[in-house]
């Protein structure tokens, strides 16, 4: 069985002597992406400086491949860790190139020439992340998100076993987020590089971490894989969510519900609905809905933002309570809109549709 190539034992981290969170014990493979999740000011930062030793812990320690890494020299952590944070990079008249090339210096000797060998690391790592063409271009006159990716460049270029990344797709547009991401995991599987990161988007957390650490006040409140910590009900505890909602399962947030009696019936399934139902939200306009099988892809939304959503159990036939459920809405709403065609409702649809006609006679 493998080893844990990074774990931590009693960590307590914290300024000053101050305590921020406590009792930390996380632990993860080589190959593998931990991810930390939590309310902002929870202590996520803090904990990976604490991790890289830019913040000394107030207790306890950081083991890397079974060495104490209070023990180890800066030289061997630069060869060991590479870093990512939040702060942005101050240079002068410096080019991308040169920026990530700056990856390479734990290497080189005290004047800081890069052999051949070293060039054609720099080059493979701004491959790797698709920068290539940006080489010879002033890092200070790119995009936010460019520079993060010159940055995971550079950091790649120290051929680290673990990488330690502070919201690393905070200045990303979804397409380079999505990049980013992958990258990360072809670093995790072909090279076999440990992952240790914070997020705030939490859908990607899902999907691309290993194992998951939630931040919340002064400890660690759940570490394990995302089927462990995506259940429903958790994240909206964990981040204490009081105005709308977040489901676990589907990973779908939406604003509050509008207050009142519902004024229009929506007829939706299939995923017809959830555009529907967003658009009234926005409007301000109280609706019910139905009928709606219990893993239609419009039941997470539709259970969020309806003031009543008429819903069977999946796999089931549509009851008569639920169809004369369905029917009393109609009749006490104002308009009713149908997000689906009523001949893709089979005989459901039938039922409705004759019900409606004979409520506008």
């Amino acid at each position: 069985m493998e080893e844990y190539f990074f774990n931590t034992k009693g960590l307590t981290v914290g300024y000053d002597g101050v305590p921020v969170v406590r009792d930390i014990e996380l632990s993860l493979k080589k190959g593998e992406i931990l991810t930390l999740i939590g309310p902002n000011g929870a202590g996520k930062t803090t904990i990976l400086k604490s991790i890289i030793r830019q913040l000394e812990p107030v207790a306890g320690s950081v083991w890397l491949d079974g060495r104490d890494m209070a023990g180890m020299s800066g030289s061997e952590r630069s060869k060991t860790i590479s870093v990512v944070l939040t702060e942005r990079l101050r240079t002068e008249l410096m080019t991308c190139g040169e920026v990530v090339a700056m990856g390479r210096y734990p290497y080189t000797g005290r004047f800081g020439l890069l052999a051949e060998g070293d060039r054609k690391i720099v080059r493979e790592a701004m491959e790797l992340v698709q920068i290539a063409d940006l080489a010879d271009r002033d890092f200070g006159k790119i995009s936010d998100g460019q520079k993060q990716r010159v940055m995971l460049a550079r950091a790649i270029c120290q051929e680290p076993d673990l990488l330690v990344l502070d919201e690393p797709t905070s200045f990303l547009d979804v397409r380079y987020k999505l990049e980013f991401l992958s990258v990360l995991q072809q670093l995790c599987r072909r090279r076999r590089v440990a992952v240790v990161m914070s997020l705030h988007e939490l859908d990607l957390a899902e999907r691309v971490s290993d194992r998951i650490a939630c931040v919340m006040e002064d400890r660690i409140d759940r570490f394990g894989t995302p089927e462990e910590i995506f259940v429903p009900g958790y994240i909206p505890e964990l981040y204490g969510i009081r105005a709308g909602s977040y489901d676990g399962l589907s990973g779908s947030v939406e604003l509050a519900a509008p207050a009142g009696a519902p004024e229009v019936f929506v007829v939706a399934g299939n995923g017809r609905g959830t555009s529907v139902f967003r658009r009234l939200q926005r409007e301000g306009v109280p609706f019910a809905t139905g009928i709606l099988w219990e893993n239609d892809i419009d039941y997470p939304a539709a259970r969020a933002l309806a003031a009543e959503v008429v819903s069977v159990k999946p796999f089931t036939l549509v009851s008569e309570t639920a169809l004369l459920r369905a029917r009393e809405l109609m009749g006490s709403c104002r308009e009713v809109i149908w997000a689906i065609r009523p001949e893709e409702l089979g005989e459901l649809g039938a039922k409705l549709s004759a019900f409606e006609e004979y409520k506008n006679k």
